[in-house]
């Protein structure tokens, strides 16, 4: 396919899946159940670090997160106390379980009251224009506070290769204003031009049948070669074809 053909074809799909009904089968719902700001930030982190496996699984073990958060997450994690977090001791989902969403609560606290809020925690302070070092030094920040080895893998660290799914689709949520009130866009000292493709198998192999990657695995360096032929496509918001990628791999099983 040209590289225009491509585009028309693909913004077509965003057109087709940008929209609210979107919402209603995605983990994206959570964070769209709060107006507060911190109270979407937070929600849409947690929810998008357990986003992994079954949807229908995550989407009931994130609302079951915002409930033991006593609906109102940031004001939980500003004021709670260790007797709060002993509520937590049942909560699992796969291999994130109490401790991690103890130690979760904890470093969350340590963020808001220490460096700012997750906003400012996950900015670009160098001259790159992607998240890579940001992401990075977000993992240094947020296990600043003593925690077991065991919570570490829950943040990755595309320093050392990892695509960071998880957190580059929750820096989408909260950078990309897509106008249609899917993605949220309360973010607004990040730009959207920085935004990387949340990269997993879907995304992935839809990518390269479309011959806009060619890197066999979904690491940082796949991530840097989509970036790169997805900013061509368009430099403001090249994020926005996560939905095209998404919704052709998933409900079109292209």
């Amino acid at each position: 396919m040209k590289k225009a053909d491509l585009k028309i074809f693909l913004d077509e799909k965003v057109a087709l899946y940008n929209k609210p009904n979107f919402i209603e089968s995605d983990p994206i719902q959570i964070p769209h159940l709060f107006t507060k700001k911190e109270d979407i930030e937070i929600a849409a982190f947690l929810t998008a670090i357990i986003s992994w496996g079954n949807r229908t699984m995550i989407i009931r073990n994130a609302n079951k997160m915002m409930e033991l958060l006593e609906q109102s997450p940031h004001d939980f994690i500003i004021n709670h106390t260790n007797k709060d977090l002993k509520s937590f001791e049942n909560f699992v989902h796969r291999t994130f379980n109490f401790i991690d969403f103890q130690q979760f609560v904890k470093s969350l606290k340590h963020i808001y009251i220490h460096h700012d809020g997750l906003e400012s925690a996950l900015s670009i302070k160098d001259t790159t224009t992607t998240y890579q070092t940001a992401i990075h030094n977000f993992k240094q920040i947020f296990f600043e506070v003593p925690h077991e080895q065991r919570t570490q893998k829950h943040i990755s660290d595309p320093l050392k290769n990892s695509a960071a799914k998880r957190i580059n689709m929750f820096l989408r949520w909260m950078v990309r204003n897509d106008k249609t009130g899917v993605d949220f866009g309360v973010w607004k000292t990040h730009n959207p031009a920085h935004l990387s493709c949340p990269l997993d198998v879907h995304s992935g192999n839809v990518a390269r049948k479309l011959k806009l990657l060619t890197r066999k695995q979904n690491d940082w360096k796949a991530v840097a070669e989509l970036d790169k032929n997805l900013r061509k496509l368009d430099k403001l918001d090249p994020v926005k074809y996560d939905f095209a990628l998404f919704g052709l791999g998933v409900f079109e099983n292209f």
